[in-house]
C-alpha cells in the first residue's frame, strides 16, 4: 500500500455499490475513505427500491379488501392515511441509514458527509478539504432525467413521490418504463385517478413483447387511462395543472410525475478537471475490470455503462475490492442471467433473454406460453389473468428465458434464475414435479 496519499482507496458515493466496495477493501487492510453528499444507502434505500416496495405493499392491500368478500369476509369503513404511510416509511429508512453508517464505521472506513469533486487525478475536495488517494471508485449512481417543454417546472420526479404532502386525486405519469408502471400501480391502488402518457407502445417496451402487451392490457382493464404514442406538449398551472398532449387532448390533474428515465449523477463531480471517457448520455465508460479510461479510477453501478441494478452494483463493488486489495481467490459473479422484477400490477418477473433478444442473438428459439386465471380469482370474481412464457434454444433444449406477469412473479423468478444459471433444459423443467395448486406449477407443466 502506498503511503504518499491520505488513502489507498477513496470511494465517491455512499450507495449500495460504494458502501460494499469500501467495506470489503477496508476488511482487506486498505486505508479507505468514502464521501456521500445526501443520504447513506443511496437511491435504493432512500428514494428507490425500498420505499417503492413499501408503497407497492400499501397499494396491494386495496384490491385484497374487495377480493376478500368472495371468501366470506366483509371489509367495511376502510380508510387510508397517506401521512401515516409516509411517517412509517421515513422511520424505517432512518433506521437503514443508521445501519449503513454503522457498517462503515465498524469496518474502519472514514466517512465524509459532503459531495466529492475531483481537483486533479489524485485529489478530491470534500467540504473545502483536499483529500488524496492512490485509487478512486466513482459510485455516485443516477438521478431522474428532466423533461424540456413549456411548464416542465411543474413536474415532479420519482424522488419527490415519496414525500408528497398530500395524496393527489388525479395524477398524470409521463413515461412507460418500469418506474412509470410501478407508480401507476401505486397511485391507482391508493385510489387516485391515473393517466399514463407514453411516446411509444406498448408499455415497458424493453421487456419481452408478449409480456409487455399483456401488462399494458391488464393495466387498461383496471381503469388506468393510457395515452400511448403521445407526448406532453405543455403544462399550465391554474387551480390545478392542465396537461396538453400532442394529439390535442387536455388533461386536468393535481400532480404530473415525469418518469422518462435516469441519467448518471455526474454533475458536481469535477470531471472537467480529469479526462474520463463517457457515453453520449454521460455514463462513465468502464472495461471488464471496472476501470475507467484513467487506470487508477474505477466506476460501478448506475453511473457506469453496464447493467444498472442494485444487486449488480453490490456485486461489482465487492468484486472490485477483492481484485484491488484481496489476496484470496477472486470472487466471481455471473451477469448473464440476472433475474429482475417490475412491481407493477400484475407483477413482472423475468430472467434471461426475451424472445426478440434470443432471435437477435441468432438462437433457433421455440417458445411456450400460458395465460390463465389464477385460482384466487375463481372466488374473488376479479377479472385478472396471469401470463407465463419460456424461451427455449431448440439446439440444446436449454431454457434461455423465463418471463411472467402475475401475482408473486418476483418471488418465483429468483428460483427460476438459479435453474437458468445451472443450465436447466426444458426436459429438466418437465421432469420437475409441480407444487399443487399454485400458479408456479405452470412453469413445469407448459406444453
Amino acid at each position: 500500500m502506498s503511503h504518499d496519499f491520505d488513502y489507498d482507496y477513496f470511494v465517491i458515493g455512499g450507495g449500495s455499490g460504494g458502501v460494499r466496495s469500501s467495506r470489503i477493501a477496508a476488511a482487506h487492510g486498505a486505508k479507505v475513505g468514502i464521501a456521500e453528499g445526501k443520504h447513506w444507502g443511496g437511491t435504493c434505500v432512500n428514494v428507490g427500491c425500498v420505499p417503492k416496495k413499501f408503497f407497492t405493499y400499501a397499494a396491494d392491500y386495496r384490491p385484497s379488501f374487495d377480493d376478500a368478500e368472495g371468501y366470506g369476509w366483509r371489509a367495511e369503513n376502510i380508510s387510508f392515511d397517506w401521512q401515516k404511510l409516509i411517517n412509517n416509511k421515513n422511520t424505517e429508512i432512518k433506521r437503514l441509514n443508521a445501519i449503513y453508517d454503522d457498517l462503515l464505521g465498524n469496518a474502519g472506513v472514514t466517512r465524509y458527509e459532503g459531495y466529492a469533486a475531483f481537483k486533479n487525478a489524485h485529489t478530491v475536495i470534500v467540504n473545502g478539504e483536499e483529500i488524496t488517494a492512490n485509487k478512486f471508485l466513482i459510485a455516485v449512481g443516477g438521478t431522474p432525467r428532466s423533461p424540456f417543454y413549456e411548464g416542465a417546472e411543474y413536474t415532479h420526479n420519482s424522488d419527490d413521490m415519496f414525500a408528497l404532502p398530500t395524496l393527489p386525486k388525479r395524477i398524470v405519469i409521463e413515461g412507460g418504463g418500469y418506474i412509470a408502471v410501478e407508480f401507476a400501480h401505486i397511485f391507482h391502488g391508493l385510489g387516485c385517478d391515473v393517466t399514463i402518457t407514453y411516446r411509444k407502445a406498448p408499455l415497458i417496451k424493453s421487456f419481452d413483447t408478449d409480456i409487455a402487451q399483456f401488462l399494458t392490457s391488464e393495466m387498461e382493464k383496471q381503469g388506468i387511462t393510457l395515452k400511448l404514442k403521445t407526448n406532453i406538449e405543455k403544462i399550465e398551472k391554474n387551480e390545478s395543472l392542465s396537461v396538453t398532449l400532442d394529439n390535442g387532448d387536455v388533461i386536468d390533474c393535481d400532480v404530473v410525475l415525469s418518469a422518462i428515465g435516469r441519467i448518471p449523477h455526474t454533475n458536481n463531480l469535477g470531471l472537467e478537471n480529469i479526462t474520463l471517457d463517457q457515453t453520449s448520455n454521460e455514463q462513465i465508460k468502464i472495461n471488464d475490470d471496472y476501470q475507467t479510461s484513467m487506470p487508477h479510477i474505477y466506476a460501478v453501478g448506475d453511473v457506469s455503462n453496464k447493467i444498472n441494478l442494485t444487486p449488480v452494483a453490490i456485486a461489482e463493488g465487492h468484486i472490485l475490492a477483492d481484485r484491488l486489495f484481496g489476496t484470496s481467490e477472486e470472487r466471481q459473479a455471473n451477469f448473464d442471467n440476472i433475474p429482475t422484477a417490475v412491481f407493477s400490477n400484475p407483477q413482472i418477473g423475468t430472467v434471461g433473454l426475451s424472445e426478440e433478444q434470443a432471435r437477435d442473438k441468432g438462437y433457433d428459439a421455440k417458445t411456450y406460453q400460458s395465460t390463465f386465471k389464477p385460482m384466487r380469482h375463481a372466488l374473488s370474481g376479479r377479472d385478472e389473468k396471469t401470463m407465463m412464457k419460456l424461451v427455449i434454444d431448440i439446439k440444446t433444449d436449454k431454457v434461455i428465458g423465463a418471463h411472467m406477469c402475475g401475482a408473486d412473479a418476483a418471488e418465483m423468478m429468483q428460483g427460476i434464475g438459479i435453474a437458468l444459471q445451472c443450465g436447466a433444459t426444458k426436459a429438466d423443467f418437465n421432469r420437475t414435479i409441480g407444487i399443487h395448486p399454485t400458479s408456479a406449477e405452470e412453469f413445469v407443466t407448459m406444453k
